[in-house]
């Protein structure tokens, strides 16, 4: 057994990989320049000689487990499973296993499932976005396991947190359908609170427009039937509203076909706008206009992280990636 003199240092582990101590540094932090695969060898390595910066650098009930919790609203939908593919497969190269729960968007399930896990003694725990019970927060905290929160971001995160920021993404939509002539907007999405992502969104496009923004809350589990008849009862408002934007492509598909049933042409009588930039945009009868979101790289950068902060490296406590604009067919070219 080794004593505190002889600590497994960066030099052990450099050495025992056949690599510099830069590329330890850089496969512990999770930055780039290290290949996946050289990551996850160094990891193990790491892992197998013990390795630990200090005695504070990692949570004495992590020290010794290769679990890692991920808490997800929903697996039917392809947001959440781009995200989760990234990151399992990132976690998996390094040895780590997975064990997966899904809250309904309920944050009471998410506080309960949180207590559970804590008594597993997991090396890190995941969660979707940065709005959860009062208390969780400080019981992570406390708990001293790292977490990482993703797809949103927050400046004072319970550790980590990778992902976009919505309400700049809902300005980015917004803005852009105001410079194409756009001034009667209107929005089709959950109630209220149920998706706080989304509800960022709809703030962010009223600061584009500079004003109000019609929202349509439609309270159906099914998007494409929520799409749908949000975007029927809205083609009844006077004055119609002459763009809508949606709370991802899937209420958008729907949307789309309720103006196609309704005689309502896109681009010509009212501009659509989706959220994801999903595959099924691309096979509508009317390529859709939308907003890409990094997904799989948000799972991926995440996840490498967190290996990071489980191996007693600090990376950037936030970090906001980009989103882009996609022009389809369902928004006016100026």
């Amino acid at each position: 057994m080794r004593r505190a003199a002889q600590r497994t240092g960066l030099k052990d582990v450099a050495k025992a990989a056949n690599v510099s101590l830069m590329t330890v540094s850089r496969a512990m932090r999770g930055v780039e320049g290290v290949s996946s695969q050289k990551r996850a060898e160094i990891l193990r390595i790491a892992k197998r000689l013990n390795y630990l910066p200090n005695s504070n650098a990692r949570s004495l009930v992590a020290e010794n487990s290769d679990l890692v919790g991920i808490s997800l609203p929903t697996l039917y939908n392809d947001v959440f499973a781009s995200m989760l593919a990234g990151m399992r497969n990132t976690f998996e190269n390094a040895g780590f296993a997975t064990v997966l729960d899904t809250t309904k968007y309920d944050l009471h399930v998410e506080q309960n499932w949180v207590k559970r896990l804590l008594s597993w003694r997991p090396a890190a725990i995941v969660l979707t976005g940065v709005d959860h019970m009062h208390d969780l927060a400080d019981a992570l905290r406390q708990s001293k396991v790292p977490t990482l929160e993703i797809w949103d971001v927050t400046d004072d995160p319970i550790d980590i947190c990778v992902g976009i920021d919505h309400r700049q993404a809902g300005f980015v939509a917004g803005h852009a359908a105001r410079k194409l002539g756009y001034r009667r907007p209107a929005f089709v999405g959950a109630p209220r609170g149920q998706d706080t992502r989304a509800d960022k969104r709809l703030e962010g496009l009223r600061l584009a427009f500079d004003g109000p923004v019609m929202a349509m809350r439609v309270d159906e589990d099914n998007s494409y039937l929520a799409g749908h008849a949000g975007t029927l009862d809205l083609l009844e408002q006077d004055p119609r509203p002459d763009i809508v934007f949606y709370l991802n492509d899937h209420l958008a598909f729907g949307g789309l076909m309720a103006c196609m049933a309704s005689g309502i042409e896109s681009p010509r009588d009212i501009g659509l706008v989706g959220f994801n930039a999903l595959d099924v945009t691309t096979v509508l009868p009317v390529p859709l206009s939308t907003i890409r979101t990094p997904r799989r790289l948000i799972g991926v950068t995440g996840a490498r992280n967190l290996l990071a902060r489980i191996n007693g490296v600090s990376p950037d406590p936030v970090v906001r990636l980009p989103v882009e604009l996609v022009q389809g067919a369902t928004t006016r070219l100026q």
